[in-house]
């Protein structure tokens, strides 16, 4: 059974490091939850790594950058690992082909920027181009995500399933919430390409490339490995965050009062009968649970 805590200062002396998640957790999209950063501020103050991980599609230097329009302090975190950075070292495996068409907003430009030239992705050269030229796909989102469902793109998925094109999905969240609208991601495009027939992989939470990275980052960051048992993962993602947690057998704190408000019944702090219900049905066990980041 979840354990409910009221803030994370409960728990945090026995973590050296944190994994925490971004949309949710630490912002809705378009401001910074006060309360997260003053909880994110007094474990970094207590000479404790703050670590982002992220579904975004974009590569880490991106989300620096959107992270700073939004106001989220810079010294607040010690590095970002996004699942745009694990998704670009496949692409550039070529396993996508070197032909690709991206599903995706203008706005992820900076994904496709520097996978041919940057040593770090094995330098493969990536042209994009129109879908009936494409050896592979490669989602990044919804063209427009405040319009646009999966069911959209139901002819893409036909033509892209009839000519066995892979797809690359950056970013396994299928919805978060920007402000207080509910909107798609990629990973929505991937579960509906999948459901009709598609190949699409995921290298995002709860998948474990980005992982794998992140605790490369946080060995970096540290000067030494991290023992497992002394890492925490934050998430409201109950099939992102904290089902890859317990996959890479790491602590995990959800926030209900994300994506799964409504169904944990959250008002401040979860309802503990409807947590526990919302819990067996998807058959995962947070180790710690909150409404939100404090």
């Amino acid at each position: 059974m979840t354990q409910i805590i009221e803030n994370l200062s409960e728990v945090s002396a026995q973590y050296d490091a944190v994994l925490c998640d971004l949309w949710g957790c630490l912002h809705n999209g378009i401001k910074p939850f006060e309360a997260a950063v003053t909880a994110l501020e007094t474990f970094r103050d207590a000479g404790k790594i703050v670590h982002l991980l992220t579904n975004s599609p974009r590569p880490a230097h991106s989300v620096y950058t959107q992270l700073d329009e939004i106001g989220v302090p810079r010294d607040l975190y010690q590095g970002i690992t996004a699942s745009g950075d694990a998704s670009r070292a496949a692409l550039a495996s070529g396993a996508y082909g070197k032909k690709v068409y991206h599903v995706g907003p203008g706005r992820d430009e900076a994904f496709f920027q520097g996978v041919s030239t940057e040593d770090f992705y094995q330098g493969i050269d990536v042209e994009r181009v129109s879908l009936k030229e494409a050896e592979g796909l490669v989602c990044t989102g919804l063209f427009d995500d405040s319009t646009e469902t999966p069911d959209d793109y139901r002819a893409l998925f036909l033509e892209g399933k009839t000519r066995g094109l892979k797809m690359l999905c950056a970013n396994p969240d299928i919805q978060v919430d920007r402000g207080d609208k509910r909107i798609y991601c990629a990973g929505a495009i991937a579960q509906a390409y999948n459901d009709m027939g598609g190949e699409a992989h995921n290298f995002g939470k709860p998948h474990p490339p980005i992982y794998t990275l992140a605790y490369q980052r946080l060995a970096d960051i540290a000067g030494h490995k991290i023992a497992p048992q002394h890492i925490l993962c934050i998430g409201d993602g109950i099939n992102t965050d904290i089902r890859g947690a317990i996959g890479e057998d790491l602590d995990s704190l959800f926030i209900t009062g994300g994506l799964a408000a409504t169904e944990t019944g959250t008002d401040g702090q979860p309802d503990p009968a409807k947590l526990d219900s919302f819990l067996a049905n998807v058959q995962l066990t947070p180790t710690y649970s909150m409404g939100h980041l404090r």
